[in-house]
């Protein structure tokens, strides 16, 4: 009776989350249509996005459904509001494959004033078809780091291969404060000079300085919204929306069918801000975040596993766990620390289901915390290391609880079982000098002693051969 109502709320839950999800749907398609409808019967547009934070699965998502919504709604440009650290290689050379191939010029704007375009921002502006920024802004840092603990391109650091005599004493005479930026290992350099082909690819498209580019790809150079002006970096500084699009207008871009000139004069302004599954997208794919979902969901299939017919852990754990699944299968992720971390969970759960006096815990922390740290070391991506030790710490402490209790029941006396009746006093049924009968918990034994007991008598019990009760007077 009890796992039936369990299992109507599951589907009650269950057909809320559904219904709620299919609502959401409905809404957005009918707010889509509304737009597409209105604009239809209106004057050409500039649609705006708006990008902050990191380069990731969920900006490039936004970005292509921003550019579907300018090509359905017949925008004359869009514009996306850049502000970023940097970002994940492959997805930002997805995104600007797509701004070349796209049938609307894409304006790349660092904005507000504070902001910078650092690193994967520093290729989206040399791919762009108009570069701009806003007066205080900068670009630059453009130098890709390698995944897996390698360090910077150049930094000598996981290297195969050892700087030449002849590279260090070139380096010595010319009083460098850093090391060459052409690597220390042949997978750097290939890493590095595959950068630098892509932008100065990017920057000959468009006219821009290619080797002020190519230098922010070896040296990691920078320069403010000016000095790239100056430098032919971008093309233009503007201080808003409205002052951007008046320096646009007449600008000729090269588009993949040709040049094109842009007439960007009395342009309406339509914002296509992040959305809910914008923010979702952000969220699942956020490291940390998708780390924890992994704990949750492991731990509730475990949990489900040794009490079957719970529902709620295993629900839990299935959801979360897919969801784990669906962001590192868009992250850079090391599967040697995924192995790592899932070996190391796997041995901590042994360790409180088949206590070992601490090696199957301690091991399993220890390959937790390591594949932990492997896992995503990708810049900006990386697991915060504070979740990582507070869920080491947790573990820790189940483990050092488990093996506590063990000791102390080992410590208390038997209940159940033939250790049990030892120790224990029973009474004579009748009298008797070598065999007879006693009680004990209520049930009738045969009984042997060593000495002469009268009925009545407490006898304690020394052992249990067989059916029989080895006793004695106390």
């Amino acid at each position: 009776m009890h796992t039936r109502r369990w299992v109507t709320y599951a589907k009650l839950i269950t057909l809320f989350c559904f219904l709620v999800g299919a609502l959401m749907l409905t809404w957005q398609a009918a707010a889509q249509n509304s737009e597409s409808t209105n604009v239809a019967a209106s004057d050409k547009s500039a649609l705006v996005l708006t990008t902050e934070g990191a380069i990731g699965p969920a900006t490039k998502d936004y970005v292509e459904r921003g550019l579907r919504t300018a090509r359905e709604q017949g925008s004359e440009v869009m514009i996306v509001a850049l502000d970023t650290p940097g970002g994940l290689v492959d997805t930002t050379r997805d995104m600007i494959r797509e701004m070349l191939n796209a049938d609307i010029p894409v304006a790349m704007y660092v904005s507000p004033s504070g902001a910078r375009a650092a690193s994967a921002g520093t290729y989206l502006l040399y791919g762009s078809h108009v570069a701009a920024m806003a007066p205080a802004t900068h670009l630059g840092s453009a130098t890709p780091v390698q995944m897996g603990g390698g360090g910077l391109p150049g930094t000598g650091e996981g290297g195969d291969t050892e700087p030449t005599e002849d590279s260090e004493s070139k380096e010595s005479e010319n009083g460098a404060d850093t090391q060459q930026s052409d690597g220390s290992s042949a997978m750097e350099r290939k890493v590095l000079e595959d950068a630098v082909s892509f932008i100065r690819s990017l920057a000959e498209r468009h006219g821009r300085n290619a080797d002020w580019a190519e230098d922010a790809v070896r040296n990691a150079v920078n320069l403010t919204a000016s000095g790239a002006l100056e430098n032919n970096v971008i093309d233009i500084v503007a201080s808003d929306i409205d002052g951007l699009l008046t320096h646009m207008d007449g600008m000729t871009v090269v588009m993949e069918r040709g040049e094109r000139t842009l007439n960007t004069t009395d342009l309406r302004i339509e914002r296509f801000d992040p959305d809910w599954r914008t923010e979702v997208l952000s969220l699942i794919t956020n490291p940390n975040v998708a780390y924890f979902l992994m704990i949750i969901g492991f731990y509730g299939l475990i949990f489900e596993l040794s009490s079957p017919g719970s529902l709620f852990p295993g629900t839990i754990g299935v959801i979360s766990l897919l969801l784990a699944l669906f962001a590192f299968q868009v992250l850079p992720i090391n599967y040697a620390g995924l192995a790592l971390i899932l070996v190391g969970l796997a041995l901590m759960v042994g360790e409180a289901l088949m206590p070992s006096f601490g090696v199957l815990g301690v091991g399993g922390i220890a390959a937790f915390v390591l594949g932990s740290v492997m896992l995503m070391d990708a810049e900006y991506l990386a697991i915060s290391l504070p979740m990582i030790g507070g869920v080491a710490l947790v573990s820790g402490g189940l483990i050092l609880w488990t093996l506590t209790r063990f000791m102390t029941l080992r410590r208390r006396p038997a209940h159940t079982g033939a250790e049990q009746l030892e120790g224990a006093y029973a009474k004579v049924l009748e009298d008797f000098d070598d065999e007879g009968h006693v009680r004990l918990h209520g049930e009738r034994w045969n009984a042997t002693t060593n000495a002469p007991v009268k009925k009545g008598d407490e006898v304690k019990v020394l052992r249990l051969e067989g059916l029989t009760l080895y006793v004695t007077p106390p």
